[in-house]
């Protein structure tokens, strides 16, 4: 269950970050460390899932990223699909150009990172970003930890991978009771996503306060 702390933060406090990441299930573990490891250094995950309503996806995307202090962008998963017709993933990538026009306009307002899996795909596969610093997390949980911390060393509170890492397991041990409480077989909706980032809050004050159990009375 979701441990009762009080005052957790809401999307006012903090820096948010928008995740532009792949939605699927092969992708779910990275996802809980991205919304684990912000959390716990203190910065306030946001994704375009959240954004309910009849705007269309574009709309809701642009309005994420101008209202964010930061992006990640992850195009580790820029691959050609197995389902008919056989199609490249252009997503990410477009998000991320949105992304760098923004904060090419607005350099004090806006800071983006790309994260990938291998050195030097993404330089072949988007050679316009030679010369940028990749977040190579490599496909792992730990991974994604380790490059968070590199990337907010001097932005979120004081914390190490262990310690996110535990956020993170957690959190995925959660999962279950989240998505039966939101009536949902996904975790990229907007009621989980909500829920996931409370749950992480509080998972990440707890053990800044010393406490060992990760689930709560």
């Amino acid at each position: 269950m979701i441990p009762p702390i009080e005052n957790v933060p809401g999307d006012g406090e903090g820096h948010s970050v928008f995740l532009n990441i792949p939605y699927d299930a092969q992708f779910q573990p990275l996802y809980l460390a991205y919304v684990a490891g912000l959390t716990a250094l203190g910065l306030v995950p946001r994704m375009s899932v959240e954004i309910v309503g009849g705007k269309r996806r574009l709309s809701r995307v642009i309005e994420m990223i101008r209202t964010c202090r930061f992006s990640i962008h992850d195009l580790s998963r820029v691959e050609v699909d197995r389902n008919e017709p056989p199609t490249p993933r252009f997503n990410m990538p477009f998000e991320l150009g949105l992304a760098v026009g923004w904060a090419d306009l607005f350099p004090d307002r806006h800071t983006w990172f790309v994260s990938e899996t291998q050195h030097r795909r993404s330089q072949k596969s988007l050679s316009d970003l030679d010369g940028t610093d990749f977040q190579i997390h490599g496909g792992t949980v730990d991974g994604v930890m380790r490059e968070l911390c590199n990337c907010f060393v001097s932005v979120g509170r004081s914390t190490d991978v262990p310690a996110m890492m535990r956020c993170h397991t957690a959190l995925s041990q959660l999962v279950p009771e989240l998505t039966e409480k939101a009536g949902s077989q996904s975790l990229y909706e907007a009621r989980v996503f909500h829920d996931l980032r409370f749950a992480a809050t509080a998972f990440a004050r707890n053990f800044r306060l010393g406490h060992s159990s990760a689930v709560l009375p």
